[in-house]
């Protein structure tokens, strides 16, 4: 079954998102209206280095005041190229200045709210270029054996859907199989 949107308008919108009513023909016949969030494309990235250890954030989000593990990201600025922003958001949230980027995977985390794709991406090496300027952004970053990531992600330690899934597919085509029963 197949919606079909007649038209929508920007109810609120800033230089990050916008919040937009749809008017939302359901298969039916019958009409509704649809909140929905556009948001910019979102650029994550990571390190894995030769022992095999993922570089995580472990930070607090005030949303759902909950603590977790997770990858740097943020959102691409106009005109800028999505692996670019991946590394620059890298280097100023953890120091680490990756070395050439591979897509891992592009998700998009809430498509029943919001347009938001999460663009992922990993670095098999990273050079040290100094304290991080955005430390705010998380509590502390450390190097994660990419073993113990399926045992996180059970016991909630990456309580981001888009996080957990990149952690997981790292941790599965960098060591090859399940540490899951």
């Amino acid at each position: 079954m197949q919606w079909t949107k007649h038209n929508e308008q920007a109810v609120y919108s800033n230089r990050w998102f916008s919040v937009n009513l749809a008017d939302v023909e359901l298969p039916d016949g019958r009409h509704l209206d649809h909140f929905l969030i556009r948001l910019r494309p979102v650029a994550v990235a990571t390190v894995v280095n030769e022992a095999n250890e993922v570089l995580l954030l472990w930070r607090h989000r005030f949303i759902t005041d909950s603590w977790g593990w997770e990858l740097a990201a943020g959102v691409v600025e106009d005109g800028e190229d999505i692996a670019r922003a991946a590394a620059r958001e890298l280097e100023e949230e953890t120091g680490w200045r990756p070395g050439p980027l591979h897509h891992l995977m592009s998700v998009e985390p809430s498509n029943g709210l919001t347009d938001a794709r999460h663009h992922v991406y990993w670095a098999d090496e990273g050079e040290y270029v100094g304290h991080p300027v955005d430390d705010f952004e998380s509590d502390r970053r450390e190097w994660v054996p990419l073993k113990l990531v399926p045992d996180m992600v059970a016991r909630g330690e990456v309580p981001a859907a888009n996080m957990a899934a990149a952690l997981l597919l790292l941790h599965h085509l960098r060591l090859g199989h399940d540490t899951l029963p």
